[in-house]
């Protein structure tokens, strides 16, 4: 049986964790910082985790999460 196959694009985005959750890079911090507030860029800064749905569609990219 040959390996399976990662979706690259998932595995840049996405990371699994210990427990099986799915973790993600927030959006919105690349640019335009100037008139974001500093508790937002601090909460951007943080990994989001995906909703269940979400994280068993992810995670049918990443084979062997």
């Amino acid at each position: 049986m040959p390996k399976m196959k990662t979706r690259k694009s998932a595995a840049k985005r996405y990371r699994v964790t210990g427990t099986g959750k799915v973790r993600f890079k927030k959006q919105g911090l690349r640019h335009i910082l100037t008139k974001k507030s500093s508790k937002r860029k601090a909460n951007l800064r943080a990994t989001g985790i995906l909703a269940n749905m979400e994280a068993k569609r992810a995670k049918s990219m990443l084979p062997y999460a």
